[in-house]
């Protein structure tokens, strides 16, 4: 009988110890933290829920792995950090990933290949392989699941935010900004953006203002205007709030680049309130001099007292030549030691201008920035390696899903202070990095962590918080007036 050899290291001597290594520790997993996540997602139904709406070209009949179990197992490797389709075949034996995606962990069962998962994003098919090119009607059924599956992802976003409310909200902030997504290779619609002294792709996003959930991220080609598409995405997200909750106050916040004459007639046609920032020009800067003026004169008296003043002003009347009619311009002029500086913002908003410029305008420092922020440098949403363009936007929502989980997790435990401001990376390093010892038997399939984790009882609080933050949802969907009833779980 052939005897069972395994590698071993000795490091080093510690006293009379050796320091030793090897590789028969038993079947461990790295990311066990994100069971947890993973029971919040198949509490609400978000995947699940998504998978069963998305077109497949391919034939139903020979399908191993389903909608389902691909967008799961590409959602939970951007959640753990592997957002690559190359990066499956290091997981398709993964007790762990194989958990996630509900299959019971098995050698014989593999998940999706990397290259499974690259052909249903681009839902590509082998039907009809064998008819001529001409005679393939799955051609036609090919590209417009590519187009549908982008709508539907992005109709599913909003749908989402409004069933996971726990309470009618007086007031929704739809926050829009455009972000560029650099590229590489003869990426289909790539461009280059004198701006950014790049080739790039151009998506632009919108989140909810107050929590940071994604509403919509559409993929677009490199060089775009920046308010390309602003008015149509902006569109049936409000249609979405109006019927859940008709009497909701909309407010609408973005940069200069999303200041068009469009979006200002759409924004008071549906009766929303905005706030836009608002390019320099010739007039603005004449008609702020004499207040400007005033202010570097109290600047000239007082500055070894204040380092650093702000004005703030409103123009009432201004009216550019391309729009319907005059409109409120809000001017921010400010004086330090490094000079003056003049700001503007195109609003509807009334009030004070400094209120609307720092209590409202400016918070866009929080959202949307810090949301991009995350899904780029903390879930790789820049990563978009395809060479065909509408392969590249549903990979791009789907790291807009796998933000949406952190989110929800983010306002199951605004309890507990070590996560509840927590960024991407601060969740994957305290809770869901962890490995454990898998063991399977008939009737379970256990993860053993370590007994002396030192995050052991904060993965127990946020556990705990997940269970009554579901909890919360569904008794919400019982009393919340108005919400359609295909909202509900």
């Amino acid at each position: 009988m052939a005897t069972e050899c395994y590698e071993q290291l000795t490091l080093w001597e510690l006293g009379q110890q050796q320091i030793t290594v090897d590789f028969n520790g038993g079947c461990l997993v790295t990311d066990a933290g994100l069971l947890a996540i993973r029971a919040l997602d198949k509490q609400l139904g978000v995947l699940s829920e998504l998978a069963h709406r998305l077109p497949d070209p391919r034939s139903q009949k020979l399908v191993i792995h389903t909608r389902q179990a691909l967008l799961t197992q590409q959602v939970y490797q951007i959640l753990a950090d592997y957002p690559d389709c190359n990066d499956a075949q290091r997981f398709r034996h993964d007790p762990l990933f194989q958990t996630l995606t509900d299959v019971s962990p098995n050698a014989d069962r593999p998940l999706a290949s990397g290259s499974t998962m690259a052909r249903f994003k681009q839902a590509f098919t082998r039907r009809q392989a064998e008819l001529p090119i001409e005679d393939r009607d799955v051609l036609g059924e090919i590209d417009a699941a590519l187009s549908q599956r982008l709508k539907i992802l992005n109709a599913y976003l909003p749908e989402l935010f409004i069933r996971t409310r726990r309470q009618a909200p007086a007031f929704v902030i739809i926050d829009l900004d455009p972000s560029d997504d650099p590229t590489h290779g003869q990426q289909i619609l790539s461009g280059f953006h004198g701006y950014y002294d790049q080739h790039q792709y151009f998506p632009l996003y919108a989140f909810d203002g107050t929590t940071g959930f994604p509403l919509a991220a559409w993929l677009r080609p490199g060089t775009v205007h920046a308010s390309c598409g602003a008015v149509g995405a902006l569109q049936p997200i409000v249609a979405q709030l109006r019927a859940a909750w008709p009497t909701i106050v909309i407010l609408v916040r973005g940069d200069s680049g999303l200041a068009v004459p469009a979006m200002y007639e759409f924004c008071e046609q549906e009766g929303l309130l905005y706030a836009f920032g608002y390019g320099s020009n010739d007039v603005l800067q004449e008609r702020s001099e004499t207040w400007l003026a005033d202010l570097q004169t109290y600047y000239d008296f007082y500055q070894h007292r204040e380092a650093h003043v702000q004005r703030f002003e409103s123009i009432e009347d201004y009216q550019a030549g391309s729009w319907s009619r005059p409109r409120r311009i809000i001017v921010k002029l400010e004086i330090n030691r490094l000079g003056t500086n003049r700001r503007f913002v195109v609003t509807n908003l009334s009030g004070h201008p400094q209120g609307i410029y720092h209590g409202f305008y400016v918070q866009r420092g929080a959202v949307p920035e810090k949301p991009i922020g995350e899904l780029k440098n903390g879930l790789q949403a820049d990563r978009l390696s395809f060479h065909r363009f509408r392969a590249n936007g549903m990979k791009l929502l789907e790291h807009m899903l796998a933000y949406a989980l952190v989110v929800l997790h983010r306002e199951a435990t605004t309890t507990i202070p070590e996560v509840a401001r927590a960024e991407v990376s601060t969740l994957r390093l305290r809770l869901w990095k962890v490995a454990a010892v898998v063991k399977t038997s008939v009737r379970r399939v256990w993860f053993h962590f370590s007994a002396t984790w030192p995050y052991r009882q904060l993965w127990l609080q946020v556990q705990q918080a997940l269970t009554h933050f579901v909890a919360a949802i569904r008794q919400a969907q019982r009393v919340l007036p108005g919400l359609p009833e295909a909202l509900l779980m």
